[in-house]
């Protein structure tokens, strides 16, 4: 009960506090006139759609989450209801039982105040002059007589003896009884006892067998894997001899030239079989790279012309671009001049409008209450 007050409290501060946020969210919209628009403030009314949006599933959610505790709840409730019925259910059974076996009606003390049999059973009021139920106040018997002593001395020896064997007895049937039971028990503890040696006995001997079949497995795959690894270790010995001989009789190490020759042509070479050009390739070689050397001199001749060339171009420009330069600016402080004079001369007229303003047209101003009175809420 505790958790739910603290999670509803926290709700409501929650709550309050983006309402607060709201409303100064609102004011700083309301109260600011570069934001603040004529109408309807669609932002705002958007935002609130959203937060009663998510609010609406917030407590959607929340409610749900109760409904499940509370069925969680009626649940363990119906269940303990159903125990404590349950219980009081055997407790009135036993509660019966011992009533109707060891407390009869007739054992009872005040049995033959409530004997329906009581007025049949009782004797006259008066059977002869020695009877005890005599009163006092009848003169038919005085104190210190006791006609019947012997008799009812006898009686309740009787009695006595009669109550002792049978406590006597109750008690030997109740050790009977209690010794039964412990026989019983120890029987189903020892047939159990012995049900659980055998269960165990038998899961011995499964475990045994399978670590035994285990075992010859393992072993069978251990002589299939030996046997299998020598042979691999022979096909590779035989495959590495005939690399060897293929590879002292090949072309490779007898360092053949025809074996460069490409099957595309020629002028083509393998290059993992190219033992090195001849001379004429190399002085071809060499031709061809003097002719380049030349080649990269004369287009570094161009090059360097045509950046005389571009300097020349761009001094030009930057000297034409100085005196545009200086033409505009003489043309802006000359236009800045001509606007520093108008602005002064209407300068001077809102001087005058003004004072003319201030002494005839505006003499009544308004007081800081009057102005106090607007824009207190965003409301």
């Amino acid at each position: 009960m505790s958790k739910l007050v603290l999670l509803r409290e926290r709700q409501e501060a929650a709550a309050l506090e983006r309402r607060r946020q709201r409303e100064l969210q609102r004011q700083s919209r309301i109260f600011n006139a570069r934001v603040r628009t004529i109408g309807v403030d669609k932002d705002a009314l958007d935002t609130q759609v959203k937060e009663r949006k998510i609010q609406e599933a917030d407590e959607k959610a929340r409610n749900e989450e109760l409904a499940n505790e509370m069925k969680q709840n009626d649940k363990i409730m119906c269940m303990l209801e159903e125990r404590h019925k349950n219980d009081i259910r055997n407790i009135n059974k036993a509660v019966s039982e011992f009533q109707k076996n060891l407390q009869k009606p007739e054992t009872r003390r005040e049995f033959d105040l409530n004997d329906p049999q009581a007025l049949k059973k009782d004797r006259p009021a008066r059977v002869s002059d020695d009877d005890p139920r005599c009163t006092v106040s009848g003169l038919q018997k005085f104190l210190g007589e006791d006609l019947n002593y012997n008799q009812r001395m006898k009686f309740q020896k009787e009695q006595l003896r009669e109550w002792s064997l049978q406590q006597q007895k109750d008690l030997k049937n109740a050790l009977a009884d209690q010794k039964f039971a412990d026989g019983l028990h120890d029987k189903y503890r020892i047939a159990l006892d012995q049900k659980t040696m055998e269960q165990q006995q038998k899961e011995e001997e499964n475990r045994r067998a399978v670590c035994a079949a285990t075992k010859d497995f393992n072993r069978s795959q251990a002589a299939e894997l030996a046997e299998k690894k020598k042979l691999e270790k022979y096909q590779k010995m035989k495959d590495d001899m005939n690399e060897i001989s293929s590879l002292l009789q090949g072309d490779l190490l007898s360092e053949n030239p025809d074996q460069a020759i490409s099957s595309f042509g020629t002028h083509r070479v393998i290059t993992d079989r190219w033992k090195g050009m001849n001379q004429d390739q190399l002085r071809a070689i060499r031709d061809t790279q003097q002719q380049q050397v030349l080649e990269k001199l004369r287009q570094k001749q161009e090059e360097c012309r045509v950046d005389a060339e571009w300097d020349r171009q761009r001094i030009h420009t930057a000297r034409a671009q100085l005196v545009l330069e200086r033409h505009l600016q003489r043309q802006n402080w000359e236009r800045r001049r001509a606007l520093d004079n108008m602005n002064a001369d209407m300068s001077q007229e809102q001087k005058l409008k003004n004072i003319y303003l201030k002494e005839e047209e505006y003499s009544n101003y308004p007081t800081d209450e009057y102005f106090a009175q607007f824009n207190t809420t965003s409301r």
